[in-house]
């Protein structure tokens, strides 16, 4: 057996920046939350290496996963891998990259929007699509537009395996890829900010000396290298843009109250760059993917069994439905998941907030009800235009089910022309959304 001497080492410091907030979880809980974001020894988030190598041991094919991530054999022992990934630590206000132990002000106009993270409330929803009991639940989430940097380093005894490596990278800038969970609620997507591409031949011996002084602090230089600029060809996947304008009021709820009304809009910071010059954007308008989502499943649901003469009352399952399943996955038997990507919408735009007050009515009597006076905060966004991109597995429209795509499609005609609307209060006005859609193959 050939000794293998890897003389070629191939690296790259990639930079991304968080274009939604990202779900990256330590697996723990506390008082506060019930799903904690990873911490790295300074107490900032950083990205797992395991989640760098996941993303992108996903999207290649088999041969190129044995050749570059290995493989595990009984009859020739298997290899290991040949790709390595560091950790991605949080980009600093300086610019750089926090790596190695340092002395962190958590008061610091920067670094305490990460040491009192964003919290997330979410409930689970059953199949009639309302609350689930003891449903309730929230998770600790890194905001949109946090950047991240780290390394990927391929070893070889073949300079053509340059090719490959940069093929491998050129992943990173597909549209579909996710990082951490809830990816198919809005969370996860990014974008490279920039890729740097150095190469050492170890034979060479000013390269190996260049090599071996090169230092693993991803704040440190690394000398001069090229910038990866790939072509992206992120095939199999169908683009819808929606473009959206709220006809009045709307809300998302943020599941809390203040002392001016009892339910209030959720609102998020989020962190926007020019350059290397940052600023938080405070309080910016959300609207959660998981809303949007949510009403264009039951939607789907709904023209699904309309186009199939599926109606109430005549026994059919109401968890059996081709769209549904086929689009947003199954939770039962093996667990498909789902081939729709959201994305949450978070913006900078500023809004009017009017209080509105409401009373419960008893139904039997027509009068109010005693204690049951409570008022909501809700947005007036008229001259708002919210804009999204919806990405949909292009075998899921293309099934055997050709009402799979219509029903999709029809749903989406009903939220562009104010027929879905979207949010809290929808039975009261609030929500109702018009606009336009269009699809990119």
């Amino acid at each position: 057996m050939t000794k293998k001497t890897y003389q070629y080492r191939f690296l790259a410091r990639i930079t991304v920046e968080a274009e939604t907030p990202l779900a990256l979880h330590s697996g723990g809980k506390d008082l506060l939350s019930d799903s904690l974001v990873a911490r790295d020894v300074n107490g900032l988030p950083y990205l797992p290496g395991s989640s760098i190598a996941g993303i992108l041991r996903h999207s290649l094919i088999e041969n190129d996963l044995e050749s570059l991530f290995g493989y595990r054999s009984i009859d020739d022992g298997g290899r290991g891998s040949r790709i390595m990934f560091t950790e991605g630590k949080l980009v600093g206000k300086d610019g750089k990259a926090v790596d190695g132990l340092q002395e962190i002000d958590s008061f610091d106009e920067f670094y305490r929007h990460y040491s009192e993270p964003v919290i997330r409330q979410h409930v689970r929803i059953n199949d009639k699509g309302t609350a689930d009991d003891k449903g309730k639940f929230d998770e600790e989430i890194v905001i949109k537009g946090s950047r991240f940097c780290f390394e990927v380093e391929l070893i070889s005894d073949n300079p053509k395996d340059e090719e490959k490596f940069n093929a491998v990278l050129s992943k990173l800038y597909s549209d579909s890829i996710r990082i951490g969970g809830g990816s198919r609620h809005g969370f996860g997507a990014f974008k490279v900010v920039s890729c740097i591409r150095k190469d050492y031949d170890l034979s060479i011996p000013e390269q190996l000396a260049a090599y071996c002084a090169k230092s693993s602090n991803l704040s440190s230089g690394l000398g001069e290298g090229t910038e990866l600029i790939p072509e992206v060809k992120d095939g199999g996947w169908t683009r819808y843009s929606l473009s959206l304008g709220p006809d009045d009021f709307f809300l998302f709820g943020s599941g809390m109250g203040d002392d001016e009304a009892d339910m209030t809009p959720v609102k998020e910071t989020w962190l926007k760059w020019d350059g290397t010059v940052w600023s938080f954007v405070e309080d910016g308008i959300l609207i959660p993917a998981s809303s949007l989502k949510g009403a264009l499943v039951h939607r789907t649901a709904f023209w699904w069994n309309k186009l199939n003469g599926r109606f109430a009352g005549e026994g059919h399952d109401d968890e059996d439905n081709g769209a549904v399943t086929t689009l947003f996955g199954d939770s039962n038997g093996n667990g498909e998941s789902g081939k729709v990507l959201f994305s949450d919408i978070i913006t900078e735009a500023k809004a009017e907030e009017k209080i509105m007050n409401h009373v419960s009515i008893d139904r039997f009597t027509g009068g109010a009800i005693d204690g049951a006076l409570f008022s909501e905060k809700a947005t007036w966004g008229r001259d708002l235009e919210f804009e999204t991109e919806i990405l949909v597995k292009s075998e899921a429209l293309q099934s055997e089910d050709p009402t799979v795509q219509k029903a999709w499609e029809k749903a989406l005609d009903d939220l562009c022309t104010g027929f879905l609307p979207l949010g809290g209060g929808v039975n009261r006005g609030n929500g109702v959304f018009t606009g336009k859609w269009t699809k990119e193959e």
